[in-house]
């Protein structure tokens, strides 16, 4: 992390601050709603404590239903400029290692005070969105709130549920209408994920590998699965994105966007596509992309992320960029949105506080608490920040992977090609899910061969993992 420019530790100042928070903030402010009656509940991983947002549903006319989600009111006790909000500025981001989390904020903030924990009462922005039986969404508004979360669920076990092969959940059964509550969310994160492919939002499934600790050891590495509960939460969260960016821009005013721009590397995309025997147009269309990405998910699910992590690449990696109300938006080229900022996760992400920020003061009427300077620094400052923890992130992950592996020097794996180049060729093997290079006399394969390796060296300190072509 040091390294890369983040710190890893509060500096005395932070922990001052913090000593000096009595409990969770409260407001005397007759624009707050109160909506603690209403059946919130979070979902997040099994070992999440920051959790940013709630979600709530209820039933409209002709198939219609409105969703509430909740944000974590954060700004009311990090408040800009304080020592606890300059080390937010600093790393813009949580570091999230298997062994270890750095949070932005400190965890008796991001893990209690401003977290929206179960039975606690809690400030929050709420974003109010109608869904249609279509999936189109109308009526977006936001507003202060005070909410309590009624149930914390963890995404396999929801996933499970949903899907007929577990029970519910033990805190969703607690609840009058939980299980009514999740069955109606999900339906709607379908109907909105049914509509986004249709506009060309990109099927893609990335390689996110996760050791498993007992104490100091790393007793497996798991590949993390998208389930029906992820989806819930994820197009949930880009609902509320795009209703917020509308509604910052319908008041006028600036705001950092997240965007991805349009392919310069499309016509490499086009000859990826060409070697699967697909033709694509010959300009950007996310559209065509979808439905070649669909196709291959269906046809060859095995190495279907190794194909999304080419296509990521190509892409181009996300970036945060300031744009004023009326101009052309760059938009989401992933997502085939145009309007979308990061406002759901202000524990986590320094942009999504600053979005709260901003909304904050469009509902008070007050004056902007960035300058478009300030915000065009930190839409820089942030993106390359976000670059530097994923970062560190992938190689901590490279080094448990090598630990793991140590004891198991000689072993053989299944495993694919997954890239190579005239010198080198690198394969992942399919159990556990890891990555490494091939090393010694190296035989002609291509992408995508299925080969037999035999795990010849390892390196933790630098996450080297080195194969050979088992004999």
């Amino acid at each position: 992390m040091i390294e890369r420019g983040l710190e890893p530790e509060f500096p005395d100042a932070v922990r001052r601050e913090l000593a000096a928070i009595a409990g969770p903030a409260t407001e005397a402010d007759a624009r707050i709603v109160d909506l603690r009656a209403l059946p919130w509940c979070s979902i997040d991983n099994d070992d999440s404590l920051d959790l940013d947002q709630l979600t709530t549903s209820q039933a409209l006319a002709e198939g219609a239903v409105r969703i509430r989600v909740a944000i974590a009111d954060v700004d009311a006790l990090v408040s800009k400029g304080s020592a606890i909000d300059g080390h937010a500025r600093l790393n813009t981001t949580s570091v999230y290692t298997s062994a270890r989390v750095f949070p932005m904020l400190p965890e008796r903030l991001s893990t209690d005070l401003t977290s929206l924990n179960p039975g606690q009462d809690r400030l929050a922005l709420v974003t109010e969105m109608v869904v249609a039986d279509d999936g189109t969404v109308s009526g977006a508004s936001v507003h202060r709130a005070l909410v309590r979360n009624q149930a914390k669920l963890a995404y396999d076990a929801v996933s499970d549920w949903i899907m007929g092969v577990g029970g519910l959940p033990l805190p969703a059964a607690a609840v009058d209408g939980m299980a009514a509550q999740l069955r109606t969310q999900d339906a709607v994160a379908q109907r909105l994920r049914a509509r986004r492919h249709a506009q060309g939002s990109l099927e893609l499934e990335t390689f996110q590998p996760r050791a498993l600790f007992e104490g100091e050891r790393v007793v497996d590495i798991r590949q993390q699965e998208q389930n029906r509960a992820r989806q819930l939460i994820e197009e949930l969260m880009i609902a509320t994105n795009t209703a917020t960016a509308h509604c910052l821009a319908s008041r006028g005013g600036a705001s950092i966007r997240r965007v991805v721009r349009s392919p310069e590397r499309w016509l490499r995309i086009v000859d990826v596509a060409r070697q699967h025997g697909v033709s694509l147009p010959k300009t950007p269309d996310s559209q065509a992309l979808e439905s070649f990405l669909a196709a291959q998910h269906r046809a060859d699910p095995l190495r279907f992320p190794d194909l999304s992590l080419v296509i990521v690449k190509l892409m181009g990696a996300g970036e945060y960029v300031v744009e004023r109300a009326g101009a052309t938006p760059i938009g989401h080229f992933g997502l085939a949105v145009l309007d979308y900022t990061h406002s759901t996760a202000p524990n986590r992400r320094y942009p999504d506080l600053i979005t709260l920020r901003m909304l904050k003061a469009l509902l008070a009427g007050t004056a902007p608490p960035y300058s478009l300077a300030e915000l065009e620094a930190l839409a820089t400052h942030c993106s390359q920040q976000e670059d530097a923890a994923r970062k560190v992130e992938r190689r901590v992950r490279k080094s448990e992977a090598a630990l793991y592996l140590e004891p198991q020097i000689g072993r053989h794996f299944d495993a694919l090609v997954t890239g190579r180049t005239d010198n080198a060729i690198w394969v992942r093997t399919l159990a556990p899910p890891v990555e490494g290079m091939l090393v010694g006399r190296l035989p002609r394969l291509d992408v995508g061969e299925q080969v037999r390796v035999k795990l010849h060296a390892t390196n933790v300190e630098r996450g080297f993992i080195d194969f050979v072509i088992a004999p």
